[in-house]
């Protein structure tokens, strides 16, 4: 995760991107959590990948998070974005044994668990346009024969997703040190497809991994999108905090309204998340994320999100507004 998020600006300009929240939390506490739940064993320890810029209160979330599962939280740099197998050997000292590895902008929801002897997996999903993607090519067996990086002409449609998984992360490490030690590069950076292909040829097995849904959180619309679909998972119980306010207003569910939130005179729902200490009055709402600290005042949202401590009046938009900004319309 430690890309600056250039395509969830203004957001990611105050805020890392996996901290910008999804239902109440940030994106990477929702995988982290979902991870932990299809693991066979428990998780000992969670090694956050991010740019030394983030700073020590970041830091400090993100291994809050990682003892929220029971592990312990480390924290790795990668200061120069040299590409995904570069990213992850930055985290060189826990690359050992069962591993999972995931990308911080990939959410999703799978119903598998991973016990103890489970093959070498990369999880894939059909889509559309392959391009901006790595894909893999699969034998009649089901196995994968074929890491691509980013096909420019047809090969497969099934896009690795961002999540892999281990049986022997030593092994790993030492492929990845491979690619840099003798600057092996694809698109101009050491990939981790390189790495997979290395060790397929040198007969490690890898088969396809299928989930039930996955969640991009690459830019505005789809962060948006992946909030709607992760308040219909949540139970009713969840997302309406005991110390919120909601007066004269009318929710249409699903609708997350986080501690300390304020709602008045207004229509929100469906598919909002309303964060901590966020006031909305006299406004219409719908499918946006509102963050912490914020004012809608006399506005008709949809398909937006809100920054921190930012401020909304006016009428109805489209908007990515970031922390601290003040709109009137």
């Amino acid at each position: 995760m430690a890309g600056l998020g250039k395509r969830m600006r203004p957001h990611t300009l105050t805020v890392p991107k996996p901290l910008i929240p999804i239902a109440g939390k940030p994106i990477v506490q929702r995988l982290v959590e979902d991870i932990a739940k299809v693991c066979g064993e428990e998780v000992e320890e969670v090694n956050f990948i991010i740019h030394s810029s983030f700073g020590k209160d970041v830091e400090k979330r993100l291994k809050a998070i990682a003892e929220s599962v029971g592990a312990k939280g480390l924290i790795s740099y990668q200061d120069t974005p040299l590409g995904t197998a570069h990213a992850i050997l930055c985290a060189a000292e826990s690359l050992s044994g069962n591993l999972v590895v995931a990308f911080a902008d990939t959410l999703f929801k799978a119903n598998f668990k991973l016990a103890k002897g489970h093959p070498n997996t990369i999880w894939v999903q059909k889509v559309e346009d392959p391009k901006p993607f790595g894909v893999v090519k699969l034998d009649a067996d089901n196995r994968i024969t074929d890491f691509i990086e980013k096909p420019e002409t047809f090969v497969s449609d099934l896009a690795i997703i961002g999540i892999y998984y281990f049986q022997d992360g030593e092994n790993l490490k030492n492929e990845l040190q491979y690619l840099l030690d003798n600057d092996v590069k694809d698109k101009g950076e050491y990939q981790l497809t390189n790495a997979l292909e290395n060790m397929k040829n040198k007969g490690v097995e890898f088969v396809p991994g299928q989930v039930d849904e996955w969640l991009d959180c690459g830019n505005k619309n789809s962060t948006v999108a992946t909030n709607e679909r992760y308040l219909t998972y949540l139970p009713e119980k969840d997302l309406i905090g005991s110390s919120s306010v909601i007066q004269n207003s009318v929710l249409i569910p699903p609708v997350y309204i986080a501690e300390g939130a304020i709602i008045k005179n207004s229509v929100v729902g469906p598919y909002v998340s309303v964060g901590k200490g966020s006031t909305v009055e006299h406004s219409i709402i719908s499918s946006t994320i509102v963050q912490e600290n914020a004012k809608v005042k006399e506005a008709n949202v949809k398909n937006s999100m809100i920054g921190n401590h930012a401020e909304v009046k006016g009428k109805a938009v489209d908007l990515s507004l970031g922390d601290y900004n003040v709109i009137h319309i």
